[in-house]
């Protein structure tokens, strides 16, 4: 870990994952484009935690799999 990876081969290799992404690309609209994987675990809550153990200046939390219809999304 440690290859700048595209937002399509972070989802090919972690599939159904939570990743946080090391110095993430972004386009206008602030979506990841690529960046570092770091870190990736099937619990969210583990990927949370190492993000505040690293502490990563810069960082992207993504998932890769496919959210249920009734999750709602808090920014």
């Amino acid at each position: 870990m440690g290859d700048v990876l595209t937002v399509g081969e972070i989802q090919s290799q972690f599939d159904s994952e939570w990743v946080l992404v090391g110095d993430p690309e972004t386009d206008e609209t602030l979506q990841v484009q690529s960046g570092r994987v770091i870190y990736h675990s099937k619990d969210r809550d583990e990927v949370y935690r190492k993000a505040i153990d690293l502490k990563p200046t810069r960082f992207a939390m993504l998932y890769t799999g496919t959210l249920p219809k009734d999750t709602a999304i808090v920014l």
